[in-house]
Formats: C-alpha cells, sequence, structure tokens
C-alpha cells in the first residue's frame, strides 16, 4: 500500500476514481497502523524496564501514520492543485518522509517485541534450572512429587516458548540445533523421572546415582544450548567452529575450479591445493576406520591419489594460461576442470557409497534389539555377570553407531543433517553409558520395579534413536540422488473443498503397466534434467536468491511427476498429477517475473537473451496451465492429457537448464564488480506483494500478544521491502 502511493503516476487528469483509490489506500494504512501500535502499547504496559522505548516508537509510528492518512485526504478535493491544503499531489516528498519513519519505528517495536520473548525464555529456563536443583537434593517421595509436579509445569511452558522460537527462525542451521536441543529435553524429562525415583528408593545404589547425574547434566547442557541459540551467543565469547564435512568440501572446492572459466586471477594454486589436502584428511575418516569394506577402502585411496594428479594437470594448465591465453591453451584448461570436477564427483559418490552401505547394514543388524532384551532378562535375573557381558557388547554396538553417525555427517548434503548427524552421534554417546549404569542398578535389584521400568525407559530411547536413524539415512538418500522435492510444502495435494471446486465429480485415475512403459522414455528425460538444474542450483554462492529458490521449487516438482511415471512418490492419481502441473506452471511464471526484475538490472549485450527467455518460459507456463486444466474424458484423452504435461514439463525444464547458468553469470560478474547491474531500486512491488502472502501461517497468540503484533505486521505489506 505504501508503495503504491509512492509511485504513484503523477497524471494532470484526476478521475474520481483515483481520488477515492488513493485516500482508501491512506486510510488503511493508517488503522492497520493504528492495530499495531495497540498491541505494542499493550505489551508496553506488561513490561516496564522497555516501556519508555515501545511508546516512543508507537508514537512515532502513529504520527506517521495519521501524516500518511491526512497527505491521502483527496477524495473530496475537486481541484486539488488550487487548494491550500497540503495532499500527496502537492508534497509527495511529505508521503516519503513519513513512510521511512513508519518503517524505522515499526522497525523499533518489532526489535523491542523481539527482546521481551528472548527474555522470556531466558526467565522461562531460569525457572526450570532452579526447580531442577531442588529435585536434585529431594530425599523424600512426597517432596519429590510435589517438586516434579510445578517442574513439570515449568517445562511445558519452556516447550510452547522455544517451540514458537523454532518456527520463527530463519537460519535452517540454529533451527535444526534448537530442534535437536528440544529433542533431548523432551525425552530427558522422563529420564528424570525413573531415574530419581529409582535414586530414592535405592539411595546407595552407585549406579544408580551415576544414571541420575547424567540426566541431569545432559539436561542443563541442552537448556544452554537453547539460549546460546535465542540469544545468538557463545559461553565465554567462544567462536561456534563449524565440522567440515566431506559433501560441503567438495561443493566449495569444485565452485573454485569452476570459477577458473570467468577468471584466471580470482585465487592462488596454493588455495586450491590446500582446500584438496582438507577433503583428503577427512577421507581418512573412512580408509581409517574399522567399519569400511576393504573395495570401499581401496577405491576412496585410488580416487584420492587420482585427484591429486588431476589437480597437478589443471595447475600447470592454469599457470600457462594466466601467461598466456590462446585458444587451445583454454580448451585444455576446460577438459582440465571438467577432469578434475569428475573426480571429485567420483569421491563424493564412493564415500556416499561407504557411509550409507554402513548405516545400511548396521541398521538391520541391530533392528531386533537382542542387546538390549538380553540385558532387561539378565538384570531381572539378578545375573551380574551376564549383565557385564552384554553391557560389553552394548559398548561395542555404541561406537558401532557413533562411527556411522560420524561418517554420514561427512555425506549428509545439508547443514541441518549435518547437525541432526551429530546430535545422533551425542545421543548414542551418551544413552549407551545409562543404559549400562541402568542396567548395574536392576542386577543389584532384581525385585525393583522402579529400577525395572527406568531400564524400560532408557531402552525406549536408544530404540527410538534407531528409529530416527532409518529416517536420516532416507533422507541423506534423498538429497544426494536430488529427491529433496517430496518433503517441500507445495506438494500438496487436492483435499474436499480446496483448490477447484470439480474435484469431487472427477474420479481418480491411476496409470497401468502398459501406460507406465509408454510414459517411461519421457519420464526418465524428466529426471535427469531435475538432476541438471539441482547441479546448476548448487553453483549458485547464495542459495536464498529467489530465482534458485523457484528453481529448486521446480526441480523437486517435476521430480514428483518422474516418479508418478514410475508409480511411485506423493502423487498417485491422474488428477494429482494435473494439479501438480498447474503449481508447477504457477512457479514458473514466478520465476518468469523475477527474471523480468533482474533484466531490469542489466546493462550489457544479456538483456535482451535474458528478456527472450523470460518471455518463452511465461508462454510454455500458460500453455502448461492450460492443458493441466482441460477436461478429459475416458482413458485415452486422460493418458493423451498426462503425456502432453509431462511433456511440456520437460520442456520447461530444458529451459529452466539454459535460465540458470545465464542469471549465475550476471550475478557473478556484479560480485567480481563488472558493472553489469545497476543497484536494484528501494522499492520492490513485486516482491512485496508475492512476499507478504508467502508468509502468513497461523501462530497461537500468546500471552504478550507477540503474536498478535505479527499478525498486524502482515497487512502493512510495505515491510517486507526491508
Amino acid at each position: 500500500q505504501i508503495t503504491t502511493l509512492i509511485n504513484h503516476k503523477d497524471k494532470p487528469k484526476r478521475s474520481d476514481k483515483t481520488l477515492q483509490a488513493i485516500q482508501r489506500v491512506g486510510q488503511a494504512v493508517n488503522l492497520a497502523v493504528g492495530r499495531f501500535v495497540t498491541v505494542g502499547e499493550a505489551i508496553a504496559n506488561e513490561n516496564h524496564e522497555l516501556k519508555e522505548e515501545m511508546s516512543v516508537a508507537c508514537i512515532e509510528a502513529r504520527r506517521a501514520g495519521e501524516t500518511i492518512a491526512q497527505l491521502t485526504d483527496v477524495a473530496s478535493l475537486d481541484h486539488p492543485e488550487s487548494d491550500s491544503h497540503i495532499t500527496i499531489f502537492t508534497d509527495k516528498t511529505g508521503v516519503v518522509k513519513a513512510a521511512r519513519l513508519l518503517l524505522s519505528s515499526v522497525t523499533k517495536v518489532l526489535v523491542l517485541a523481539d527482546r521481551i520473548v528472548i527474555k522470556q525464555i531466558i526467565t522461562s529456563r531460569n525457572k526450570v534450572l532452579a526447580t531442577m536443583e531442588q529435585l536434585e537434593k529431594v530425599s523424600s517421595f512426597q517432596e519429590f512429587v510435589q517438586i516434579f509436579s510445578q517442574f513439570g509445569n515449568e517445562m511445558v511452558e519452556f516447550a510452547h516458548l522455544t517451540g514458537d522460537r523454532q518456527n520463527d527462525l530463519k537460519d535452517e542451521k540454529k533451527k535444526a540445533r534448537m530442534a535437536a536441543s528440544r529433542a533431548v529435553l523432551e525425552k530427558c524429562t522422563m529420564m528424570l523421572l525413573t531415574a530419581s525415583k529409582t535414586c530414592l528408593r535405592h539411595p546407595d545404589c552407585e549406579s544408580a546415582r551415576i544414571n541420575k547425574d547424567g540426566v541431569f547434566h545432559r539436561m542443563r547442557l541442552a537448556l544452554e544450548q537453547v539460549i546460546e541459540i535465542v540469544t545468538d551467543s557463545r559461553p565465554s565469547g567462544e567462536n561456534e567452529i563449524a565440522p567440515i564435512s566431506i559433501y560441503s568440501g567438495i561443493k566449495e572446492f569444485k565452485n573454485k575450479v569452476e570459477g577458473l572459466r570467468e577468471n584466471l586471477y580470482f585465487l592462488s594454486k596454493e588455495n586450491l591445493s590446500t582446500m584438496l589436502e582438507v577433503i583428503l584428511e577427512h577421507t581418512e575418516d573412512f580408509t581409517d576406520s574399522a567399519y569400511t569394506s576393504h573395495e570401499h577402502r581401496e577405491h576412496i585411496l585410488e580416487l584420492s591419489k587420482q585427484a591429486k594428479m588431476e589437480l597437478e594437470q589443471l595447475v600447470s594448465v592454469w599457470m600457462q594460461a594466466q601467461n598466456q591465453k590462446t585458444k587451445d591453451l583454454m580448451e585444455d584448461l576446460e577438459v582440465a576442470i571438467l577432469k578434475t570436477c569428475q573426480c571429485m564427483n567420483e569421491l563424493k559418490r564412493e564415500v556416499h557409497s561407504a557411509a550409507t552401505s554402513l548405516a545400511t547394514d548396521l541398521l538391520k543388524y541391530h533392528t531386533d534389539h537382542m542387546v538390549l532384551k538380553a540385558l532387561k532378562i539378565t538384570g531381572v535375573e539378578g545375573n551380574l555377570e551376564a549383565v557385564a557381558e552384554y553391557t560389553c557388547k552394548l559398548s561395542e554396538q555404541k561406537e558401532q553407531l557413533v562411527e556411522m553417525c560420524r561418517l554420514l555427517r561427512h555425506v549428509s548434503g545439508t547443514e541441518p543433517l549435518e547437525i541432526t548427524c551429530i546430535h545422533a552421534e551425542d545421543t548414542f554417546q551418551v544413552t549407551g553409558p545409562q543404559i549400562i549404569s541402568a542396567a548395574e542398578t536392576l542386577a543389584l535389584h532384581p525385585s525393583s520395579k522402579i529400577a525395572k521400568e527406568n531400564l524400560e525407559v532408557f531402552c525406549e530411547a536408544w530404540e527410538s534413536q534407531l528409529s530416527d536413524m532409518s529416517l536420516l539415512l532416507r533422507e541423506i538418500n534423498d538429497v544426494f540422488e536430488g529427491r529433496r522435492g517430496e518433503k517441500r510444502v507445495y506438494l500438496s495435494l487436492p483435499r474436499p473443498g480446496k483448490h477447484n471446486t470439480n474435484l469431487k465429480a472427477l474420479k481418480p485415475v491411476k496409470l497401468d503397466t502398459e501406460e507406465q512403459a509408454k510414459i517411461a522414455k519421457l519420464g526418465l528425460e524428466l529426471h535427469l534434467l531435475t538432476s541438471d538444474v539441482d547441479s546448476e542450483t548448487e553453483k549458485w554462492e547464495d542459495q536464498e536468491n529467489e530465482i534458485v529458490q523457484h528453481g529448486q521449487g521446480m526441480s523437486s516438482m517435476a521430480y514428483s511427476m518422474y516418479l508418478f511415471t514410475r508409480g511411485e512418490g506423493l502423487l498417485k492419481t491422474t488428477q494429482d498429477l494435473f494439479h501438480q502441473a498447474e503449481i508447477f506452471a504457477t512457479e514458473g511464471t514466478k520465476l518468469s517475473s523475477a527474471l523480468h526484475t533482474l533484466s531490469d538490472q542489466v546493462h550489457d549485450d544479456d538483456k535482451p537473451l535474458l528478456l527472450l527467455e523470460a518471455e518463452k518460459l511465461n508462454s510454455m507456463c500458460k500453455q502448461l496451465q492450460i492443458t493441466a486444466k482441460a477436461s478429459a474424458q475416458g482413458k485415452s484423452a486422460t493418458f493423451t492429457k498426462v503425456d502432453a504435461c509431462i511433456l511440456k514439463t520437460r520442456n520447461v525444464m530444458t529451459l529452466l537448464c539454459q535460465l540458470l547458468p545465464l542469471c549465475c553469470r550476471l550475478l557473478r560478474k556484479k560480485k567480481t564488480g563488472n558493472g553489469c547491474l545497476k543497484p536494484a531500486p528501494p522499492w520492490k512491488e513485486d516482491r512485496i506483494r508475492t512476499g507478504t502472502n508467502a508468509r502468513t501461517p497461523e501462530r497461537r497468540v500468546d500471552t504478550f500478544g507477540i503474536k498478535s503484533l505479527e499478525n498486524h505486521v502482515t497487512n502493512m505489506t510495505f515491510l517486507e521491502s526491508k
């Protein structure tokens, strides 16, 4: 709305319709500001330490909203230019100033509100810690029950607050860390109950005390990590050292190597050599592991040796090309780049195969939980010797699973999955010894129901983590094979009362075996194109770029359509496929719009080509939408429509493979300062309009009214330009 006011055209003739529209926009802005400020003032009244700052920001916002309403009060003016009343037509800079003041003051309110939320989480954590200290010192069951009841309520409150915060986090890495910490707290709450009860029942038992202390220690670490994430800080000013995985190392190395095509001088040969050395050092985690097969070890060592040779050849040609740029040398450089990247891809594939093969075998081997069952039986029998034997076997199993997690982290593919692997490793490291201490306690007190229940709880945590590892392994394989799309939100299938109103009248149809065979070739082509697009999007340094986001989304949806041709995936019927094709086409139209925005910033010779490709994409997506929406009666007509939808999707993906490198090249030029892009305009209307609608999830309103504040902000669409 603000953008509409600022960018309105100064036409000499102003119709009544235009004047009324301007006034309506001004009034809507003022009303939205009023609602927003009311919530801000309520928050100020509940938080006296920030009341003054919040009140000042609210007053500024209200004043700016009223100024905008006054300047847009033009509907009653027949001749605004001759009237002494100041309006948007006579003082456009006034609207700009008011809009800036509004943006500034609203941002202040949001920042202050965020500080209150952080303070709320810290206060809740402190209450939990204080109650935990009381729980550690209790000596009677009656006292323990009373305090644990209070502790439970405080943990529920903390869970709600941190859950809301996790949803609000933009950084996927922080979100994964928060999820891991909250999972620890959730599981440890039950462990704390049974471990404490066991300790109270058997106060002189050393293994029971060790078991309880381990739970309390782990909960304190998880609580501390939550606060680190919320406050974005580390204890004693330490910097977080991110573990480097082989996957991310190879990705960065390849980007640098491929960057030589654009610029021969942007890095030194020493940098490339160092990067490769770091990658090869990490491969030693595989070659030194006792659980890596002989075949995998030999292949990894062979590929490591080959990678060094390919880099030496690349450096040799690269140094020559720096001195003399001949056609032959540039061709030799291209060959060296391709061979180096191919070798790194093979190395990545080999370590991925080694890690996932080990994980598959271990998870399959341990699904029967024989060691845990044996510990429960021997513990109840009071057989200390047998318990000692099985605890040794559990320790071996723990070492295997920890090693599996370490190797999977190297090939996890994304930072959130990498963090999940680290969390799994920690869980096995900690839970293993806790099961052992719980089993020893039961063996010493075989008739104790509480000791038996305690062992059950820790064994369930172990089994649950093994089950989670199966899901994690599947996700790692999905990322490696480009199947990320099956977890994206826009793969929503038609539901009653949503999307098209005529869906109930359509009978869902599946492809039979013969039809799947006919369309298999087309599906395979689509699969290869999704891999190409994923490969192109991985080359972008800015993974949050709008063009990359749309490209990844389209690739994910195209992959689900390929799975449909095989009778697999989430799309079960032809109607599901047609609906997916419509969403795919809509995403393509949005990408076309983003390309137009980019073309407005381009000065060089690529602009006509970019515009031409953008128009071509837009046209192809419209054709796909028409095809997907067209009615088809009968089996033959339905199959023809399926064929046409996948064919047109394939054509769009082919074009996308050409567009992504072009856009990447233009943005790289901008980064290296070649001046091919001019500064983006300060008010991005399209982005504002689309961005606001994209982020409006239903939120729970909390006692401080923070969520109400956010809901009102979504109505003030100009904020999305920030």
